[in-house]
Formats: structure tokens, C-alpha cells, sequence
């Protein structure tokens, strides 16, 4: 969701012209804007799918400013036992990049809006993040790390018992050179309880991720799981894993998955 600024102007050179006809090249904007939109056969919010294994539409898009400060929104559809009859989050950015020495540092604020949750129902909340990347040669390694302080959203009710978490991953992706093929891994750790974790409190979840992209359009194939045990319970009502609308079973929401997706740039 986070995206790099993109450098716009090119400066051709005349050689032994005169300069009456010598142009100087247009500054670059200060403002850069990207988007993305896609489709996705499941969301998996670290490892945990968000959708009952069924089909998201998401987008999004960022607005960056030259000096590294940049604001983004990013939504995706899901299915009412994130937070009740919710059937949309939307991730709402304040961030700042900077690359020093070939490293690229990266954090900022995200907060997590439910806006159709039922009436009463605590299930906004904020999550600071940060984040180090760095290239050599063909291959991009990132570490990371997002902190949910304690909130009622983290909460089985909504008001008592209200938990933290605290998110931290590893990353590795490469691009076959002079191939429009990508390849990519991702490995994280949770540990607090959220309104899907109520059951366990540490688990892992990684993922590893093939794609291909033509033109402005990228194909995605990944293999997504999780350490969850089988006992766990995961729903935020317990209970109403057997009802209408809800996760069937509380395991088919991290067990492993398949998952493909099309997205497309602009």
C-alpha cells in the first residue's frame, strides 16, 4: 500500500545549439499520486482470511510529497465475523519514507475503519508501523514491525479485557532478471490477542508468492498459512461460527490456502 515516489522528467540535450533554442527540463512535481485496484480469490490479513475464503475487491491509492511524507487509504471487502455486519475495512495512512545509504526507512500510523460494524460494536482501532528495506543486486530483504496499543476494538466485548499486539515480519523478493516474473516470501509473528486471535495468543503466519506482470497488470499465485492449532477458537462471537453469514468453521479461516489475484496499477 506504501509506494515509493517516482522521479517524471527527462532532459534532452542539443548539442552545439543555440540558445534561443536551448529549453530547460520542467521541475518534477512535488506531488506524486498512484493506485492500485484488485481482485483477490481470499483476504488473508496476516494469515487469517478476512472474507470466509471467498473473493475480495480491493483498492487504494497514495498521494507522496517530494520531502517523504505520504497519505494513503486502502479498502477491501470482507464478511460480517471481523466485527459484526461490517462488511468493509478500510486503512486509512500517515507516513514518511526516506532512503539513507541505500536503506529505506519507512513508518508512519494506520488506522483500521469498520465503518458499517453494528451499533455499539468497538471496532476501530490505530497501529503504529515501521519499517527498514534494503536492495543488493536482484534481491530486496525487509524487517518491519506495527504496534497495536491496548483498545476496545482488541477486546472480546468491546470495553473489558482490552489487549495489544504487536506485529513483527521478515521479507525477501526478487525479480527473475529480464523476466516480468517475481518472486517473494513473507514469514510474521503475532503476539496479543485481536478480534480474530482470541483463542490463541502467539502464532505465526507466512506466505510465499509468485507473480507475473504485464504492463500495468500484475498475476499473483500464493501459498498462505498458519501455526494455528486446531482447538483454537478464532471468532470474534463464540458461537456463531455455526450460524448464517459466518465462518463455517473456525479453522477453515487459517488453515492452509491457496489463494490467486489480479491487480492492476494506474
Amino acid at each position: 500500500m506504501r509506494n515509493s515516489l517516482i522521479a517524471a522528467s527527462a532532459l534532452s540535450l542539443v548539442v552545439l545549439a543555440t540558445p534561443a533554442f536551448a529549453q530547460d527540463a520542467e521541475p518534477a512535481a512535488p506531488f506524486t499520486i498512484t493506485g492500485t485496484a484488485a481482485l483477490t480469490t481470499d483476504y488473508r490479513f496476516r494469515g487469517i482470511s478476512q472474507t470466509n475464503e471467498k473473493l475480495a475487491v480491493q483498492a487504494g491509492a497514495t498521494i507522496a510529497h517530494e520531502s517523504g511524507f505520504y497519505a494513503s487509504f486502502w479498502g477491501s471487502s470482507i464478511d460480517d465475523y471481523v466485527y459484526l455486519d461490517a462488511d468493509a475495512e478500510v486503512d486509512l495512512i500517515l507516513g514518511y519514507s526516506k532512503t539513507v545509504d541505500g536503506f529505506t526507512l519507512d513508518g508512519g500510523v494506520l488506522y483500521y475503519l469498520y465503518a458499517s460494524a453494528a451499533p455499539g460494536i468497538r471496532s476501530d482501532f490505530f497501529e503504529p508501523y515501521a519499517s527498514v528495506k534494503y536492495t543488493y543486486g536482484p534481491v530486496t530483504g525487509k524487517l518491519g514491525a506495527a504496534y497495536a496499543p491496548k483498545q476496545n476494538a482488541l477486546s472480546l466485548d468491546g470495553y473489558a479485557s482490552r489487549e495489544d499486539n504487536l506485529y513483527v515480519y521478515g521479507e525477501l523478493s526478487t525479480t527473475i532478471p529480464g523476466t516480468p516474473i517475481g518472486i517473494s516470501g513473507h514469514l510474521g509473528y503475532s503476539h496479543g490477542r485481536s478480534a480474530l486471535t482470541l483463542g490463541q495468543k502467539d502464532y505465526f503466519d507466512w506466505n510465499i508468492t509468485g507473480s507475473y506482470t504485464y504492463k500495468n497488470v500484475t498475476f499473483g499465485v500464493s501459498y498462505v498459512d498458519t501455526d494455528f492449532k486446531k482447538s483454537s477458537p478464532y471468532l470474534f462471537f463464540p458461537g456463531l461460527d455455526t450460524a448464517p453469514g459466518y465462518a463455517k468453521n473456525g479453522y477453515d479461516l487459517v488453515d492452509p490456502t491457496i489463494l490467486g489475484s489480479v491487480t492492476f496499477a494506474f
